[in-house]
């Protein structure tokens, strides 16, 4: 298979889900109990005032030509307006969006940089203390829900010691260092829930590359251990890696919105639980939509790096096994 033809069928997969996501979404927010016509005009309103303001939203109207509605203002960039508000979504997201961001990306770098070494010893001290150890302490992280150990980040740094803020934030343009310091304690707690996901498939990984001939020849002309497995095994592991991490990303936007409920970050997870409270239909769709989007396109893009890694992958996709040893 050519490479464009490689590209467009990548491509043709990523419309045709977003396609189905954008439908599902729309069912799934339509069936929500609760009015937000009801939550507008309260409690005491009249049935004729509450079909009045339907029609006025559109809310009236067959569900398919809701989503068309719907769906093709997304394709032309409107993402529609607060029924609450009256401000468009994309206004609502903006600012909100830099706040996830950088919650994900390093959350993201953070769970590499602690799995990647550790799950290299893992591997490599598989027989001793340190791989027991590491491993052990995976299966713990894995064990401990996002919002738990959020909770006690807090309680030992912020109302314990008193070192840093326990919610809250600062734009990064506003003041730096408050802006870095609001943020240690949820990238800390995101990073550390997933890299004890990542290093299992690390080291799963590189155990694999431990009983390859290129790694025994490395070996056998007097390298060590850590520099044979920097040289051959860094390359040969990073399309499972790659794989792995772009099937993670979902779980580390789902991990992201609890953590900003928890240190009151507001991000696109806070305005996501407001809106669904609110019954802002519109809102939730449309934050929905872009994360579904931004996940869509990572994985579209986790594609394509396999051929920039090791074309000889481009025919055929790569499938991740779990975690075996």
């Amino acid at each position: 298979m050519t490479l464009a033809a490689q590209v467009a069928k990548r491509l043709a997969v990523f419309v045709v889900s977003l396609f189905g996501a954008s439908v599902l979404i729309f069912l799934v927010t339509h069936a929500l109990p609760g009015d937000v016509a009801q939550v507008l005009l309260g409690t005491d309103a009249t049935p004729e005032a509450l079909a009045q303001l339907r029609a006025q939203l559109g809310l009236d109207r067959p569900l398919p030509f809701q989503y068309l509605s719907w769906i093709g203002g997304i394709l032309t960039g409107d993402f529609g307006h607060s029924h609450l508000t009256g401000l468009s979504v994309l206004s609502l997201l903006a600012p909100r969006i830099a706040v996830t961001l950088w919650l994900v990306l390093l959350g993201l770098l953070g769970s590499l940089l602690i799995a990647l070494p550790a799950g290299m010893v893992a591997a490599l001290k598989r027989r001793s203390w340190p791989g027991f150890t590491i491993s052990a302490a995976a299966q713990l992280g894995m064990a401990i829900p996002v919002f738990w150990g959020g909770i006690l980040l807090v309680l030992v740094f912020a109302v314990w010691l008193h070192w840093l803020p326990a919610n809250g934030y600062v734009p990064l343009l506003k003041n730096p260092a408050q802006w870095a310091s609001h943020l240690v304690l949820p990238v800390v707690t995101l990073a550390a829930v997933q890299a004890a996901v990542l290093i299992r498939y690390v080291r799963s990984a590189f155990l694999e590359v431990l009983e390859e001939d290129y790694y025994r020849t490395a070996r056998s002309i007097g390298w060590t251990p850590m520099r044979a497995l920097l040289r051959h095994g860094l390359r040969n592991a990073a399309i499972s890696l790659v794989t792995v991490i772009g099937l993670q990303l979902s779980s580390v936007l789902v991990g992201a919105i609890v953590v900003e409920s928890v240190f009151t970050l507001p991000g696109l997870g806070s305005l996501l639980l407001t809106s669904v409270d609110r019954r802002d239909l519109v809102v939730v769709q449309g934050t929905v939509m872009f994360l579904v989007l931004a996940v869509l396109a990572i994985s579209a893009l986790v594609d394509f790096s396999y051929l920039l890694i090791d074309p000889r992958q481009g025919g055929r996709g790569t499938t991740p096994e779990g975690p075996s040893r």
